[in-house]
């Protein structure tokens, strides 16, 4: 049973001594790095993709005769449908495996987003940004379960910062070709997006020559030795124990899709609209704008790691709590200044605190999740978070076009004031909902049967370096105390019916 309202507290000290973040990090397999850096070059590849058409606003308006509201509809369609993605792709991996449900994932992104440098429209435009989210909407879930559960447990706090960041450097990445390529180039705009899906078929390339995951292959294993074998049993069995976890953790789901609305409103609403808040309410060119763009990002990526690797020593909540309200202590600092050096300080400060606590995210929903659907659960999350968050831009877009304030005597949308509004409101939601909420279901979740395993599903169905089931928590507690009641008993019983040995029969 999820008990909400946990108490905010450090995690228990370890019974021995953890080893040094060094030798941890030297102890881990070749295969374990590459397992971790293509599930992060994933999640990398759909941020490149995904801040394409931020970073283009200002040339598609230009190229479509429209407005930055119109030209954010993309936006919103993709968030909108990025759950869809979201529950096709989580299932497939929860049931087929990490490998190729990723593989293709990626290489649809990569179709996709080559499309939307061809199309000649508006409409043309929105439809493939549209169809795009549905790709997009899978990577989440499926890179952080490949990037994340072939890691020792001591570990994946850092990772987890590491690998949430690779959206970071996936926005670094394509505000880089923005600024060096797009203007040389007579195609303009079209080479960013065609470049980001060539990124993405190299990350699908990649994914390609590694096996499946280790721990995914030893839970199909264990399924089997159980008598799941034929694929149409497996998945019968897939489905019952998914009914079985939606009956039993429902207010979990509720509870997991707010908080990822509120980090994905944090998020985008710091992100989607800061080069045309620059350019717009700032006076900045594109070119100084992208380079703050950069600065901000790299704030990200340093706040990310870090976040998730005091994590380990904090708990996850109390480091979310921590880096959300660093965030809203340096809103001024991000809306006030109307120099470069202030602003880009801001970003860097702003985007230290947003993605520090992002960082926390990835380990944080998949201890949180129901282990045997750990792919499809916080990749859901995630994206029906960032359905409801979705218009994000557009909000901020909206509230730009109605609240206007003068620059060196010109009339400018104010995205300063209202991007200010926005990400405060959204902080004090993001504190609220990670006080209330739970830690539960642990981090040795690797060690879970298959959702396809008979009895997968149920929160305590664990397998053991043999590949044999047992059972954890209370279960395995009740069965405990019975063996040694009846261990008790058996002595006690002995000893009552042992006949006494006479000192001559001795001899």
């Amino acid at each position: 049973m999820t008990i909400f309202f946990a108490p905010l507290r450090l995690p228990p000290p370890p019974a021995q001594r953890p080893e040094s973040l060094l030798t941890q990090l030297l102890s881990l397999t070749p295969l374990q790095w590459a397992f971790f850096w293509t599930g992060w070059l994933a999640w990398t590849c759909d941020a490149i993709d995904f801040f394409s058409v931020s970073l283009s606003v200002p040339a598609l308006a230009k190229q479509f005769g429209k407005e930055t509201p119109d030209i954010t509809q993309a936006i919103t369609l993709t968030l909108l449908f990025r759950s869809v993605g979201a529950v096709l792709f989580g299932v497939f991996s929860d049931r087929f495996g990490r490998k190729w449900p990723l593989v293709f994932n990626l290489l649809l992104v990569a179709v996709l987003e080559l499309g939307a440098g061809f199309v000649q429209n508006f409409r043309q435009f929105l439809a493939l940004r549209s169809l795009f989210g549905i790709g997009m909407g899978g990577i989440w879930g499926l890179a952080a379960s490949t990037a994340l559960e072939n890691l020792p447990v001591g570990l994946r706090g850092l990772a987890s910062g590491v690998l949430q960041q690779g959206y970071a450097v996936g926005y670094l990445i394509a505000a880089v070709i923005s600024l060096e390529l797009v203007p040389t180039v007579h195609v303009g705009w079209r080479a960013l997006f065609w470049t980001a899906s060539g990124i993405s078929v190299f990350g699908a390339a990649l994914r390609a020559l590694l096996p499946e995951s280790s721990m995914f292959v030893k839970a199909r294993l264990a399924a089997e030795s159980h008598g799941v074998v034929s694929e149409a049993q497996k998945t019968r069995v897939f489905l019952r124990e998914t009914g079985a976890m939606l009956k039993k953790h429902w207010a979990l789901c509720v509870y997991a899709v707010l908080l990822m609305t509120g980090f994905n409103f944090l998020s985008h609403g710091s992100q989607d609209l800061y080069p045309t808040y620059m350019q717009a309410t700032k006076g900045f060119n594109s070119h100084t704008a992208t380079i703050a763009t950069i600065i901000g990002n790299c704030g990200a990526i340093s706040g990310g790691g870090f976040a998730g690797w005091i994590s380990q020593f904090l708990g996850r909540r109390i480091t979310i709590v921590t880096f959300t309200l660093l965030t809203a202590v340096f809103i001024p600092l991000w809306i006030i200044p109307s120099t470069f050096s202030g602003l880009a300080a801001g970003a860097f400060c702003v985007q230290f605190g947003v993605q520090g606590a992002w960082g926390v995210i990835p380990i944080h929903l998949a201890e949180m999740a129901p282990p045997a659907f750990r792919a499809t659960f916080p990749g859901v999350a995630y994206q029906l978070g960032n359905m409801v968050s979705s218009a994000s831009a557009q909000i901020e877009a909206t509230g730009g076009e109605h609240l206007k304030t003068t620059i060196k005597g010109k009339v400018v949308p104010d995205y300063a004031k209202v991007q200010g509004i926005l990400i405060g409101v959204v902080a004090a939601f993001v504190i609220f909902i990670t006080v209330i909420g739970p830690e539960n279901h642990g981090s040795h979740f690797e060690k879970h049967r298959a959702a396809f395993d008979e009895g997968g599903g149920s929160d305590d169905a664990w397998i053991d370096d043999d590949g044999v089931h047992h059972e954890t928590g209370r279960a395995a507690h009740d069965r405990d105390v019975e063996a040694a009641e009846n261990e008790k008993a058996s002595e006690e019983r002995s000893s009552t019916e042992k006949p006494a040995v006479s000192p001559t029969t001795a001899a």
